[in-house]
């Protein structure tokens, strides 16, 4: 029985022909990775109502790429470059990160994702790191012209005891970069585990978490090439199933 990992995916509004729809889109480069990990990845609409229900049928979660978070959030005004805001998935994401430390289980955050665990958590974002943080390297690797499958810059992993050097083995990661936000203050429930060498917090991770990890570059669009990237999801989905074997013993046990 594999463990079954629940993904965010990015709410959009489209029109067709019959009408005005609201729709989910998500890559799938994120579902071929949890596959290839071992995982059955399933789509987690943007209902805030169902969340305690969601995670009763999981046994990972992983909170993917897309848009913005708005900043009023973390009582700030809007930037000029800041947009793609979606009050729904905000909250479903925001509602549900706490939902998932409180029950310890297994959670991975890519892009977007680091963001919204780290702002659920209590922390903030720069919204926008060429005007706030200048001097920056070029986080945006498609205005250089490099395209989602390509590396464009060093990691380097912070100290040896946390669940990235672990995975890697090795202090510096060679990684893609496609966002113009990142991480400002880190609640003091996540730890800084890496950097770019402009000083862009790359990865975090929470320590009183069986797993729970997030990293700024998108891994699944490396993972099928590079095992360092693939890496990342066989120790997520690994925890996850054994989250999901704990959890099994415990229900047979009050049986």
């Amino acid at each position: 029985m594999k463990p079954v990992i629940g993904i965010s995916p990015t709410p959009n509004e489209t029109t067709m022909d019959h009408g005005h729809f609201r729709a989910y889109k998500l890559s799938d480069t994120y579902t071929q990775a949890i596959v290839a990990a071992g995982g059955i990845p399933v789509i987690l609409p943007a209902h805030p109502e169902t969340i305690d229900d969601v995670l009763d049928t999981l046994d990972g979660i992983l909170f993917s790429g897309g848009g913005d978070i708005d900043p009023s959030v973390w009582n700030e005004e809007r930037h000029p470059e800041a947009g793609g805001f979606d009050q729904e998935r905000d909250d479903f994401e925001l509602q549900a990160v706490p939902k998932v430390v409180a029950r310890d289980m297994p959670m991975l955050g890519i892009c977007r994702g680091i963001q919204s665990i780290n702002v659920a958590l209590g922390g903030t974002l720069y919204q926008d790191i060429p005007s706030q943080l200048p001097g920056s390297l070029e986080h945006r690797q498609h205005k250089a012209g490099k395209m989602r499958g390509e590396r464009s810059h060093t990691v380097t992993i912070t100290g040896e005891d946390n669940p990235l050097f672990q995975i890697h083995g090795s202090a510096e990661i060679e990684t893609n970069s496609f966002h113009h936000q990142a991480l400002n203050a880190v609640p003091a429930d996540a730890e800084v585990i890496a950097r770019t060498s402009d000083g862009v917090i790359e990865a975090i991770w929470l320590p009183k978490m069986t797993f729970g990890l997030a990293v700024q570059w998108h891994p699944e669009m490396l993972a099928a090439e590079y095992p360092d990237q693939a890496a990342i999801f066989t120790a997520f989905v690994n925890a996850a199933a054994k989250h999901k074997s704990t959890r099994q013993k415990e229900l047979t046990a009050v049986s």
